[in-house]
């Protein structure tokens, strides 16, 4: 099958992108100052709805992780784009009869929220002849409020297990979304709570995932090693004909 061409960026899209990625640099590197932070914290880029080659103009401008939500777009780009340094990270509900899938060209998947999804991801990676790295999505929203995706704090034991279990699938860490109507920072203190307790059992999954353009500061104040920023640098969302 001959790959589809990706056509280049405008310059003034370039240019565009380029600033938009300093000011987002810039607001995490004084967001990890401030928490007191030694360590760095990696960008996923969301690129839902954008098209490859807004890709291609942040691989140039050194951002290599990018985060998709939807399988059919998230495999085109991927298909598209084979053969450039990148890392693709689903971020998206994960349905499982696309998890097979989406093993195919997702180095990470960061929505793995219960049980049912694991083996068909295991499956899919074995039959690519892959690893794929896992972060299980723990939903903070309070009990008996209709959840976004995500698992309950208490299940995460048991899905860690089947996750580390699995044989071409590698328990890095936890991923979440603060709710929608409350102050980010008490959302992702409860999810820094979550994580020291995981971490007791799975020291070597210590990745965490949270924070986007509107609340990344709170979240790496929290801990995150990962934020996931789409409009902060791509701009509004493509409105689709």
């Amino acid at each position: 099958m001959t790959r589809p061409e990706v056509r280049p960026p405008s310059a003034e899209r370039v240019a565009e992108l380029a600033d938009r990625l300093a000011a987002v640099r810039e607001r995490i590197e004084l967001a990890t100052r401030a928490a007191r932070r030694a360590d760095q914290v990696g960008l996923v880029a969301v690129t839902k709805f954008f098209p490859a080659s807004d890709v291609l103009a942040l691989a140039d401008l050194g951002v290599h992780d990018l985060g998709e939500n939807r399988h059919q777009e998230a495999q085109d780009k991927a298909a598209a784009l084979a053969g450039r340094d990148l890392r693709w990270h689903f971020i998206g509900g994960l349905q499982s009869n696309k998890a097979a899938a989406v093993a195919g060209y997702a180095a990470v998947v960061e929505s793995v929220d219960r049980a049912k999804l694991v083996a068909p991801l295991d499956r899919g990676a074995v039959e690519h002849g892959r690893r794929v790295d896992v972060l299980l999505q723990v939903s903070l929203d309070p009990p008996g409020r209709d959840q976004r995706a995500g698992a309950a704090a208490e299940d995460l034991p048991a899905l860690a297990e089947r996750v580390a279990a699995a044989s071409a699938l590698r328990l890095r860490g936890l991923m979440a979304v603060a709710p929608l109507d409350e102050d980010p920072a008490a959302a992702f203190d409860r999810l820094a709570a979550i994580r020291e307790r995981f971490l007791v059992d799975h020291p070597a999954a210590g990745v965490l995932s949270a924070g986007m353009s509107g609340d990344l500061e709170q979240a790496i104040a929290a801990g995150a090693t990962h934020v996931r920023v789409g409009s902060a640098v791509l701009g509004s969302r493509p409105v689709l004909k």
